[in-house]
């Protein structure tokens, strides 16, 4: 029922907005940039994402499999069972998706999108199949996927990345106000979750590995914080990809010590990789389609104007306002948030307070719509009760993060 609200809101504001538009501003072209909009959604939705993900699922997934005749996803989850038994307690102790999970929420952290996807689309199956109501999202599975959504990355290299591309002087310079607003962003929907859950998070073992784990990020941030960027970008290149490449490689060398056949193995694995992402496709153009609409109507040209218009009668600093076209479009579509980083970067400067802010906001989150799509389309949830909501709070309080460290750090 959530969806079927999203996607009547998103065409309904949008031909709202594009009306007003045309009548009141005499712009002739909004409903022929609605309709081209709609189009280029769908054929992205099909040709840039599903297919190109056709392949890296197969491959993980097969690769997935493996692990788990292998006995590694088994020997992941139990060193995990005590923190995960408590966060998901639905889930039974030696289940094989405690491994799953944590391995796409290690790959999201070490900044591996393209292996974080697989991951999380095969635990989500996993849930899937301890779920009761097959139609509506489980406890489980609105915890993962809020927690998914938030989007903690370590490094943001491809952020970093595209400041060096526009000259920035230090493009590392917003790893810090990144890390801590995506740390907000997490934090907020574990709580937000926990709460609705009456998930005790002050219980003794789920207190300690919290508090271990934000240590051990705070050792970590530590480290590269006292880097030069070439140095972040070397280590941080060689960390992620070579955990990655090392995980694979264990996995083969488990099945091979145990006397698998891996080759069939990894090939039953990788058939349900290419099942999965012909099925996401339905969802994916849906949902980009209607994200297509609501942007290319205007309509967040109209919160940003109405948004400065307020924080000037209040006579706060309004510098921010420049750049929450990026913090407003990433919930809603990442590749558009990225393009409004880097035109704000162009506009205003990489090292402009501004440039450095659309940044950290694009670092802060993950895309949360989209995540719904994918994520809940592979498995045909069509309830997806509060995870929409619990996903945007937590966006809102790394959005205020966002704000608030990159006035501290830049001015």
């Amino acid at each position: 029922m959530a969806l079927n609200w999203i996607w009547f809101l998103f065409f309904g504001v949008a031909f709202v907005v594009a009306c007003i538009q045309f009548i009141f501003f005499g712009n002739a072209d909004i409903f022929k940039l609605l309709v081209d909009g709609m189009f280029e959604s769908a054929e992205l939705a099909v040709m840039k994402i599903a297919l190109p993900l056709a392949g890296v699922m197969t491959f993980f997934m097969g690769i997935l499999q493996v692990g788990e005749k292998a006995g590694a996803i088994h020997f992941l989850a139990r060193r995990i069972r005590p923190f995960f038994t408590r966060l998901f307690p639905e889930i039974p102790q030696d289940h094989p998706v405690h491994g799953q999970m944590i391995m796409n929420f290690s790959a999201n952290l070490l900044g591996l999108d393209n292996a974080a996807t697989p991951f999380g689309l095969k635990a989500m199956q996993g849930l899937q199949e301890l779920n009761p109501s097959k139609d509506t999202a489980s406890n489980a599975q609105i915890m993962f996927l809020v927690l998914h959504s938030a989007g903690p990355v370590l490094i943001p290299l491809s952020i970093m990345g595209q400041r060096a591309i526009y000259g920035a002087q230090d493009a590392s310079d917003v790893f810090i106000p990144c890390l801590m607003a995506t740390y907000a962003t997490t934090m907020t929907g574990l709580i937000w979750v926990s709460i609705k859950q009456k998930i005790r998070l002050f219980e003794p073992v789920l207190f300690a590995w919290i508090s271990g784990l934000t240590l051990l990020l705070g050792g970590i941030l530590w480290y590269f914080s006292s880097l030069s960027k070439e140095q972040i970008e070397l280590q941080s290149k060689v960390l992620s990809n070579g955990l990655l490449f090392s995980l694979i490689l264990s996995f083969i060398v488990a099945a091979f010590w145990k006397k698998i056949d891996i080759f069939s193995t990894f090939v039953e694995g990788a058939k349900g990789g290419f099942e999965t992402s012909v099925r996401i496709i339905p969802y994916l153009v849906g949902m980009l389609v209607a994200i297509s609409c609501l942007r290319n109507s205007g309509v967040l040209g109209f919160m940003v104007d109405g948004m400065k218009y307020v924080v000037d009668l209040a006579g706060i600093d309004n510098r921010f306002t420049d750049a929450m076209p990026t913090a407003l479009l990433h919930p809603i579509s990442g590749s558009g948030s990225r393009a409004m980083m880097i035109d704000t970067m162009k506009t205003h400067g990489p090292d402009s307070f501004v440039g450095r802010l659309a940044c950290v906001f694009q670092g802060s989150a993950e895309t949360i719509l989209y995540v719904v799509a994918l994520y809940f389309g592979s498995v045909h949830i069509k309830n997806i009760r509060y995870t929409l909501w619990a996903g945007l709070f937590a966006d809102a309080v790394g959005i205020i993060t966002a704000i608030g460290v990159s006035y501290l750090f830049f001015g």
